[in-house]
């Protein structure tokens, strides 16, 4: 996988907004995937493209008018499912560490970087993945430090706004209540492990605050897919 993610920036440029710095947040951001996970997440991705396009057709023809979560799924493109595969072949043979360059996703879909970009802005938007960017500090002249800007990194996930357009059989079962435990866990000692942080501390890992953006998305979910996850859905036409 490539160093970067985006165009090349000059050392002591500044660094694109919501950037962390780079080996100070990836234990917190990756995590190995399940047996069979990926596959699962690129079936549901394909299935998810298949229905936008029917709810696009009923649209058009009068027979539907689209939610907020529907009107983000007929923007999902086979493209972007395409970039989507790539990113989940990379999770499976990397044990979830997921960091490629525009450049590697190019030459690996065919695809062009612009594509490439709009690609990825839509799995996010719909919920398909979390995106984090980074920089990393870098040696130069004169007092004070260097930043660049390097690789984004990438984690797959399930969005539960597109659940209600799957068949039954690819609706995954509850999560067990002893795992929901484990999570709710995991993110009060995390924010325990921040809220200990000095603020001298806080500020070497963070870029206005970013880690703490980036556990909120990991940790508890965008608030909006929770809010359109709880809305009734109307079924597809059949």
């Amino acid at each position: 996988m490539g160093a970067r993610s985006g165009g090349p920036h000059r050392t002591g440029a500044p660094v694109l907004r919501d950037s962390i710095e780079a080996g100070t947040f990836e234990t917190l951001f990756f995590t190995v995937p399940a047996k069979g996970e990926t596959d699962k997440l690129l079936r549901i991705a394909r299935r998810t493209l298949d229905a936008g396009r029917q709810l696009r057709r009923e649209a058009r023809a009068g027979d539907r008018i689209l939610s907020a979560a529907e009107r983000r799924i007929i923007l999902l493109t086979a493209a972007a499912v395409r970039v989507y595969e790539e990113i989940l072949t990379l999770a499976r043979l990397n044990k979830g560490r997921v960091f490629p360059s525009y450049d590697h996703l190019s030459k690996a879909t065919s695809l062009g970087r612009a594509t490439i970009a709009r690609a990825l802005h839509i799995l996010e938007d719909i919920g398909f993945l979390v995106r984090q960017r980074r920089f990393k500090r870098v040696e130069a002249e004169g007092p004070g430090p260097r930043y660049r800007q390097t690789s984004n990194v990438y984690r797959p996930t399930l969005p539960q706004r597109v659940l209600a357009y799957l068949p039954r059989w690819m609706q995954p079962a509850p999560t067990p209540d002893d795992v929901v435990q484990q999570q709710a866990d995991r993110i009060d000692d995390t924010a325990a492990m921040l809220s200990g942080l000095s603020c001298r501390d806080l500020a070497a890992v963070t870029v206005g605050g970013q880690l703490g953006k980036m556990l909120a998305k990991l940790g508890a979910g965008v608030d909006r897919i929770e809010r359109e996850s709880q809305i009734e859905s109307q079924p597809l036409q059949s």
